[in-house]
């Protein structure tokens, strides 16, 4: 009789274990679907990819530094022919 409690919780184990094993299954079944989903909507819209959109801010900040290097240089430039101007 002791080997009747011990064949039901073996059995109510292995029937967790499958169940279990099954829902993760299920879950990287639903995982691949909702991806793939996902991104062929994103192929279909008008979107930038991360690389696009880094290279462009990229160079939107190496046009930013070179801008405010212009200016500066514009002001040095303007304060030297005042200068000129006032010795003239």
């Amino acid at each position: 009789m002791s080997a009747s409690p011990n064949r039901f919780f073996d059995d109510m184990s292995r029937l967790f274990s499958d169940a279990a094993g099954a829902a993760r299954s299920l879950g990287r079944e639903a995982e691949m679907a909702v991806k793939t989903q996902v991104e062929r909507l994103l192929a279909n819209m008008d979107v930038v990819t991360r690389e696009e959109f880094e290279a462009t801010r990229d160079m939107a900040v190496a046009a930013r530094n070179a801008n405010d290097a212009l200016e500066r240089r514009i002001v040095e430039l303007e304060a030297k022919i005042a200068e000129l101007e006032k010795k003239a």
